[in-house]
Formats: structure tokens, sequence, C-alpha cells
């Protein structure tokens, strides 16, 4: 299930680089979001060898503490991915380090953000990766992780992608 959806609206080069450095501001948050927002435009732009080092060098600099950025850079790279065992390890990664994250940190970032709101896709992509793995009872497995958790998305736009995703992998491994 490619998810690359949330990268897109990143500002274009040239408009105000996240490596301009504010009056005091740290230098390695900085460096990082400059790694991210360069991995961003690569796999706008379909450069998707270049996203993936972009990201695989992020993931590097974040270290095992930054559970949150872990978690998306994770969900990010497994779509990034040509091999489906590596795709899988990465949405393995993601949902580890989403265990791993507490309500409280991830509401560092953003007030009315739900940990539990990341398991529906999270469930979903580790289905889809199965599935192409030829492994359907595995599949079946995580998609029915991601239906019980479905409950913990909002009612909008993305979430409704998600569900029509879980309905169409569902008739599909029937």
């Amino acid at each position: 299930m490619s998810d690359v959806s949330g990268m897109r609206d990143v500002p274009p080069e040239g408009s105000g680089r996240a490596d301009e450095s504010p009056a005091g501001g740290d230098e390695s948050a900085l460096g990082r979001i400059a790694l991210g927002l360069d991995g961003v435009r690569a796999a706008q732009r379909g450069r998707t060898a270049e996203a993936r080092a972009g990201f695989e060098a992020l993931w590097d600099e974040l270290g095992e503490q930054d559970v949150f950025h872990r978690c998306v850079l994770a969900h990010y790279l497994a779509d990034l991915q040509d091999d489906p065992r590596a795709e899988l390890e990465w949405d393995r990664r993601a949902l580890a380090a989403a265990d791993s994250l507490t309500a409280e940190r991830a509401q560092t970032y953003e007030p009315a953000l739900q940990v539990r709101a990341f398991y529906p896709s999270l469930h979903l992509n580790l289905a889809s990766d199965h599935l192409k793995l030829g492994e359907p009872d595995l599949a079946r497995e995580q998609l029915e992780r991601a239906v019980r958790s479905l409950d913990a998305l909002p009612e909008d736009v993305y979430s409704a992608g998600i569900r029509a995703a879980v309905d169409e992998l569902r008739q599909r491994l029937r």
C-alpha cells in the first residue's frame, strides 16, 4: 500500500529552506529537517533511490530515542522499497516504533494526535506486504488487526481512504 500522501505538502526548493538557521536554532535538528525535506522532494519527483538514501541517512541521524519520527520515517521508507521483504521490514519497524510511542510524546507535535490512530494504516500496510509475499494467512491476520483499530480514526478524507483500502484488501483476500 503506498502511503506517501503525507509527504505532498512540502515547500518547493528555494522557498524558505529548512536548513536556513533561525537565530539560536539547533543546527543538528535543522540538518535532520533538511534531510527529511530532501527525501520528500525526491519521493515526490519519483526519485525513489535518492529518497531512500536521504531517509536512511535521516534514520541513522535520529537515533533510537526519537520514536515518533522513526515511526513516520519507517512508514515512508517502506513505501519506497523495491523489494517486498524490505518493505515488510520497514513496516515492522514503523509498528515497533508506534508500539513504543506514548500519547504524551506524540502530542508534543500535535495536541490532538492519537497514537492509536496510527494502527489502522500500519496494520493495513503489513497485510499488504504479506499478500505481496504470498502469505495470505498472515495478511488476513494483519488486516483483522487493522479492522479492529479502525474506530481510532477520525471522520476525515484520510481516514475514508484507509477504510476504503481495508475494504479493498478484504475483497482481495476472500
